[in-house]
């Protein structure tokens, strides 16, 4: 187990504690603990993968985890937010539809001795999400500090990043598809 490999488990291990922090009212500031467990968990998958590469630690286990470790924590973190009625459940189905989608894609290909990298779309997506996502904490947190005096105009930014973070998703997942439709053809 090297270190990229403990900074992948380390990032689904902090998914329970931003889980809890998001959902357990007696909470004190529980968004904005929220939000530091998100970026800690965020870092990791920038940390991981530079280690991993510099240092030629690419694993199997890290190939297959890292992207899942990623999925985990987006999809975990957007199921809080529509169960608090934050966002929509529909934004959550496209998200969820596109990594089923890219997740089988990716099997198919290891199957085929190949490998579907991440691209320049789902690096945007990802980074976008990440965006969108620590907002998000940080209005939840301003909606229960009554720092923000109406919810309303906060609730249309997060709805508007929410669907362009849904348009992203479908564009990367399209692109997948595209690009790798020889891997499904056959």
């Amino acid at each position: 187990m090297n270190l990229p490999n403990k900074l992948t488990l380390l990032r689904i291990i902090l998914i329970p504690f931003c889980i809890a922090a998001m959902l357990i009212e007696a909470i004190p500031h529980r968004f904005a603990i929220a939000l530091v467990i998100f970026i800690a968990a965020f870092v990791t998958d920038a940390l991981d993968g530079n280690i991993a590469r510099k240092r030629n630690l690419v694993t199997d286990f890290g190939k297959m985890m890292d992207p899942l470790a990623d999925k985990m924590l987006a999809i975990s973190v957007l199921i809080c937010f529509v169960e608090l009625n934050v966002v929509s459940g529909l934004v959550v189905v496209i998200v969820i539809m596109r990594e089923l989608m890219v997740t089988s894609l990716r099997m198919i290909a290891v199957e085929k001795g190949k490998v579907i990298a991440a691209d320049i779309f789902g690096k945007i997506k990802t980074m976008f999400q990440a965006i969108a996502l620590s907002i998000t904490f940080a209005l939840c947190e301003a909606w229960e500090l009554t720092i923000l005096p109406e919810k309303f105009p906060a609730q249309l930014i997060v709805d508007i990043m929410m669907w362009i973070m849904a348009a992203l998703t479908l564009i990367s997942g399209a692109n997948y598809l595209i690009k790798n439709r020889s891997i499904i053809s056959k």
